[in-house]
């Protein structure tokens, strides 16, 4: 018998993905709203996209950066959501040590890069706000796309280790994960040799991530805030607030479930298996949708253009 089998002796050459916890029964129908979703936000992200390259007038650095937004929003929804949907269609619950670090290593470092692009949005914003008569000469052609060039490696070069450290466990305890995707978090914890160094370097790639990017944007904001409040008249205040509105949202969309999510994986004890699907799927299915929803209702550009392109 298993139970019998030495922990030890245990080595899966795969491991297990699990669907909704407790929904096993009902998924099949879940999957329809769930692929609906996933369609909708491959959609329109490829719309803003299209927007965005075929109309000259929005050849300017913000929507340059809210195209990369939407380059990794694609990326995340087709690196995580075909295994939850072949778990739901098809069953197909066994992935492979290398492909599960692969996905692992792709949906990290969009990850970070996404943080990293809503920085470089932030610091588009200041620049606009604060020293408008420098925008153009601060935020050329060049640099915005090194910019986003630096966002990308960073995204890369901070999550080269992750795999490579679990590479070098050997994972005897189960191997079965509590989600349809790899994360590191949880890869980690099925090892059953130390994983000490891989816990200090998923912190270290948090806070210097995630926690950095955050408090820049915060700081950010801060000061937009106090060079907004200078101007006397109330109706030029609303001016250059309504143009960062959009981004607001986005960076809370973005941080709380990526914290959240963070903080299950680290504090599990106590929080159901159902809990940590939902956040999972919130980021990974809802957040790739809504990016392309708040900016098309808040910008009026997109929002004619996407008026025009339907009627014609």
């Amino acid at each position: 018998m298993m139970s019998a089998v030495n922990d030890t002796q245990f080595h899966p050459a795969v491991f297990i993905l699990t669907g909704i916890p407790g929904l096993e029964d009902v998924q099949v129908w879940i999957s329809i709203p769930y692929c609906l979703t996933h369609f909708s936000s491959v959609v329109m992200n490829s719309v803003i996209l299209f927007i965005i390259k075929t109309e000259p007038s929005l050849h300017e650095p913000m929507y340059i950066f809210l195209s990369m937004l939407a380059v990794t929003d694609l990326g995340l929804s087709i690196s995580s959501i075909p295994t939850t949907l072949a778990v739901f269609w098809l069953n197909s619950r066994e992935i492979s040590h290398d492909a599960c670090f692969a996905q692992l290593f792709i949906t990290h470092s969009l990850i970070f890069t996404q943080s990293s692009v809503l920085l470089c949005m932030a610091f588009d914003r200041f620049v606009a706000i604060c020293i408008p008569l420098r925008y153009t000469s601060i935020l050329t052609p060049p640099r915005v796309a090194k910019m986003g060039l630096v966002s990308l490696l960073r995204g890369m070069v901070l999550t080269f280790p992750l795999p490579i450290l679990l590479k070098q466990h050997r994972y005897c305890k189960t191997n079965v994960l509590s989600h349809s995707y790899c994360l590191h978090a949880e890869v980690m914890k099925l090892a059953c040799s130390d994983i000490r160094v891989n816990s200090i370097y998923g912190f270290f790639l948090t806070v210097s991530s995630l926690g950095l990017d955050s408090l820049l944007i915060l700081l950010s904001y801060v000061t937009i805030l106090k060079a907004v409040l200078s101007i006397a008249s109330y109706k030029e205040r609303l001016k250059p607030l309504d143009t960062c509105v959009s981004h607001v949202c986005i960076v809370l969309l973005y941080y709380m479930p990526a914290i959240s999510l963070i903080v299950i994986h680290r504090f599990e004890e106590g929080s159901s298996p159902l809990v940590q699907d939902v956040v999972g799927k919130v980021y990974f299915l809802i957040l790739p949708l809504m990016n392309p929803i708040v900016y098309c209702v808040k910008t009026k550009s997109i929002r004619e253009r996407i008026i025009r392109m339907f009627i014609k």
